[in-house]
């Protein structure tokens, strides 16, 4: 548990870096999720870890009422810069399990890359609690996916882990890895009903400096002593530049999961 708060804090410290960088999500997302959850114009939304708004945003434009909860000061002034045309958003500081709790007062909750921060013994129950009854609940991630024969590099990379930090070696899911179910925490609960899981594929080209730049709002990147980080990010480099080029491929899955409370 300390390790996950630790790490989950790291974000703020790449805040700018994070704004600028880090893909968003897809659109065609944002309009599954209006037509899955039958949320209306000018419904209320919470949004737990809102990070620098990148999913406010889309939300924001549909003309919802988004009470966003950030808990990091840089990411959230981001958040504020990002969205201040926009009246119906509120920005609160605070963590979601310190939050004091709106009862069923929301008709959507979601989280973008974010859920999983979270405490298990808070976030299935205190999410169902938050909305009405109907309500939906929707998480969203990009996923980083490894297909055959087209991820040279980040086989190579591998080396390039093992040689400085071998905890963070490891391969990408495969597309048949990804969930087809909501996260079953939900169900759990035993007031949720699957409503739908989707998947939306989409490819991202890379120079050198921008793919650094991506790896340092990681949270296990950020977290990494100086010395470590820096040689690791050097390696890195030279694999890019020597043998593609200077420029990278990354093959994303963003994985959308709609649940909806029902009636107790």
């Amino acid at each position: 548990m300390q390790d996950r708060e630790y790490l989950a804090r790291t974000f703020d410290s790449a805040a700018e870096l994070y704004d600028e960088v880090r893909p968003g999500y897809p659109e065609a997302l944002f309009d599954d999720l209006c037509e899955l959850s039958a949320v209306p114009e000018g419904a209320r939304v919470l949004e737990i870890g809102c990070g620098t708004g990148q999913a406010t945003l889309p939300l924001a434009r549909r003309g919802y009422h988004v009470l966003c909860l950030e808990p990091g000061a840089n990411l959230a002034a981001v958040a504020r810069r990002n969205l201040a045309a926009f009246a119906l958003v509120e920005i609160v500081r605070r963590r979601f399990e310190e939050w004091e709790l709106e009862p069923q007062a929301f008709d959507l909750v979601a989280a973008a890359s974010s859920f999983k921060w979270l405490d298990p013994e808070v976030r299935y129950r205190k999410t169902a609690a938050a909305l009405r009854s109907g309500g939906c609940v929707a998480l969203f991630r990009n996923a980083h996916v490894l297909l055959p024969g087209q991820d040279a590099f980040f086989e190579a990379v591998q080396e390039a882990y093992r040689r400085h930090t071998p905890q963070m070696a490891g391969d990408p899911l495969r597309p048949d890895e990804l969930p087809t179910t909501v996260d079953q925490g939900f169900l759990d609960t035993g007031v949720f009903e699957q409503v739908a899981v989707r998947h939306y594929p989409w490819t991202e080209m890379y120079d050198t400096g921008r793919y650094l730049k991506v790896l340092q709002t990681y949270s296990g990147h950020i977290a990494l002593p100086e010395t470590a980080r820096r040689d690791l990010l050097a390696d890195i480099a030279g694999i890019i530049d020597r043998e593609f080029g200077g420029r990278v491929v990354k093959h994303w899955v963003t994985v959308l999961q709609v649940a909806r409370r029902v009636a107790d």
